[in-house]
């Protein structure tokens, strides 16, 4: 890459910013979210946020900026400082769960929330964050999609490529071509298996027209050049700033990789995502695992799905 393009795209700098979009009324999932917003929905022992926050500390940001509204308080009460059930912890002598609760944060990392006053879209959402972010790269993660691997997150996979390119750099996965009208889909020149430069995306294209299988999915590593783009976006159906509106015009300025990430993505923005994503970490727990399974084929044994020997 010339040095001419990596000065538009903010250079080979780490990304150290990342971008929860969080304001989402979580309505598929009502009543439960009527009090409990959907990102605080649990996955074993811990919040579908908590499984975002340590992926983007985990690939190297130490700045968290939650774009939420004005009625949802729980997330920024999870990330708060919770000194009475600390003290009565450490009285009791429970210096396990005492650590756990002090980890939700690490040392050396903030939390940072921002309003976004009205429902204007995912575009609009990031555009709130432009006063922290400023004039770097930054990541965006979507916690509806919790990623599952036993290697490197998703996000620090991509932050690496990122910063070994000077691009942006979209995850992206394989779908049924039946299913690309519930995605955005990339048309991509020089993949090569695991990447390649974006030259088109389109949002949620029906599967006869769609120019591939690629599908966006909810993990961005951005050059800050997008929120000029978001400023100037028309909005679309009922208002909204499409972040994808946004991308379609960057891709033709500076390089956009779509980035096929290894793990298994879930989209617990659905109920049997949530499902999903639980019998995997229940399967995946140290502590859980055995008992997890043997509940799993008793209760498929009762229902005459599976003989067990």
């Amino acid at each position: 890459m010339s040095p001419s393009t990596i000065a538009t795209t903010g250079g080979n700098r780490r990304i150290r910013k990342a971008v929860f979009p969080v304001a989402g009324l979580g309505t598929r999932f009502l009543p439960a979210t009527k009090t409990v917003p959907k990102e605080m929905l649990p996955i074993i022992d811990k919040p579908l946020i908590q499984y975002a926050v340590d992926e983007a500390i985990e690939a190297g940001c130490d700045t968290l900026v939650f774009v939420t509204n004005r009625y949802k308080h729980a997330v920024a009460d999870y990330f708060d400082k919770a000194y009475e059930l600390e003290q009565k912890l450490e009285r009791a002598g429970k210096l396990e769960q005492l650590e756990l609760v002090r980890s939700v944060l690490p040392p050396g990392v903030r939390a940072i929330f921002v309003t976004q006053t009205e429902a204007l879209g995912l575009g609009h959402a990031v555009l709130c964050a432009k006063p922290v972010i400023g004039d770097e790269p930054f990541a965006v993660v979507l916690p509806d999609d919790l990623i599952w691997n036993r290697g490197p997150g998703a996000l620090r996979q991509m932050a690496d490529v990122a910063e070994s390119t000077g691009a942006s750099v979209i995850a992206t996965q394989d779908v049924p071509r039946s299913q690309t009208a519930s995605y955005g889909i990339v048309a991509t020149e020089d993949f090569n298996q695991r990447q390649g430069r974006i030259n088109a995306i389109v949002e949620k294209p029906q599967p006869d027209v769609a120019p591939s299988t690629l599908a966006v999915v909810g993990r961005y590593i951005l050059s800050p050049r997008i929120f000029e783009l978001l400023e100037t976006t028309t909005p679309g159906a009922g208002g909204e700033i499409q972040l994808t509106d946004a991308i379609s015009t960057l891709l033709q300025e500076q390089p956009v990789l779509a980035y096929r990430f290894q793990g298994t993505r879930f989209d617990c923005g659905t109920h049997i995502g949530l499902v999903e994503a639980t019998i995997r970490y229940a399967l995946d727990h140290e502590a859980l695992s055995d008992a997890a399974r043997r509940m799993m084929q008793d209760a498929l044994s009762e229902l005459g799905v599976i003989e067990v020997a």
